[in-house]
This record gives C-alpha cells, structure tokens and sequence, in this order.
C-alpha cells in the first residue's frame, strides 16, 4: 500500500476549493480533482507492507505541532507533474516545521521516503493536464489546519481514492 502524511480541508475549505476548480478552463483529457480528494501533502512515505503501517501510526501519533492558517494564494500550473495547483505563496513556519519533522522521521524508518527537497503547501485542483491553461485570476482560499492525517492512496486508472488510515489533532497553541 502506498502512504502519505497530509492535511485534509474542511467541509468550507473544500467548497472554495471546489469554486476554484469550476474556474479552470482545461482541455484534452485534463481531470479535475474530486473534492473528496484534496488534501495538502507534508510527507510522501510511498509503498509499505501491512507490517509498517503500526510504525508510521506511532511516528503521527508522536508529533504535535500548532494549527495555522494557510493561504494559498497563487494558481499554477507544474509541467514536470502535469498538475495545476493552487499553492501558498509563502509557508506558515510551524507548517514548515511540522513537514520538516515528518520527513525526517520517514527518512529516519524508511531512507527511500519522505526526501522531498523542496516544499510549498499546494492543494491539486486538476491533474493529467498536459499543456498550461490560462489561468484565471482567482481569489485565495484560506485553510486552517486542524488535523494532520496517515492517508493510504489507491490509485487506478483516472481515479484515486485516498483513505484515512490514521489522524491527529493540532494543538491551539505550542
């Protein structure tokens, strides 16, 4: 199964999310994501056994970090991952802090996981786009973080389903 350590939006998040992705004018085979999939990812573990999953529980389950608010604030579109994005311009510091640590102690189980060397919190609003789309001026959509989550993703054909295996709070206030 493959893993992943993720921020999940809620229901309001998600709704603006999906607002934003009404807007995209794609073409071709281009998909928009699935509201029910968005999510910020902090940390890809990629393919483990059954036997793991208790391991990386135990590694969420050790970690606490504040909530913060995230704004993402800049349209995109990544060519090397066929994605648009709407991603922040700027990294909240304890977001940046807990994404830190949740890659280290990835790396620290698994040397193959977690080894990103550059972060910016994104949320995918459509993927398999295959030439850049004019991007539409659109409105940044505020995310407070609450709870991170172990997610499991399947993946298939045009569709993935993730599922959340595990999840924790953030805290108030460090």
């Amino acid at each position: 199964m493959r893993l992943f350590f993720a921020l999940l939006p809620d229901s309001n998040t998600c709704d603006r999310l999906s607002m934003a992705a009404a807007k995209l004018r794609l073409s071709g085979r281009a998909l928009i994501i699935a509201p029910e999939n968005y999510h910020v990812t902090l940390a890809f573990v990629g393919d483990v056994g059954d036997s793991d999953v208790p391991a990386y529980r135990e590694l969420g389950a050790a970690l606490s970090a504040p909530r913060c608010e995230i704004d993402l604030n800049a349209c995109e579109y990544w060519p090397s991952s066929q994605a648009v994005v709407l991603a922040a311009r700027d990294n909240p510091p304890a977001l940046g802090a807990l994404t830190d640590r949740l890659r280290a102690a990835v790396v620290a189980h698994k040397p193959s996981g977690g080894a990103e060397t550059s972060w910016r919190a994104h949320a995918t609003l459509a993927r398999k786009v295959a030439q850049a789309p004019v991007l539409t001026a659109m409105c940044s959509v505020s995310w407070v973080s609450r709870s991170f989550a172990l997610m499991r993703s399947a993946t298939g054909g045009d569709h993935a389903v993730y599922t959340v295996v595990d999840g924790w709070s953030l805290l108030d206030k460090c």
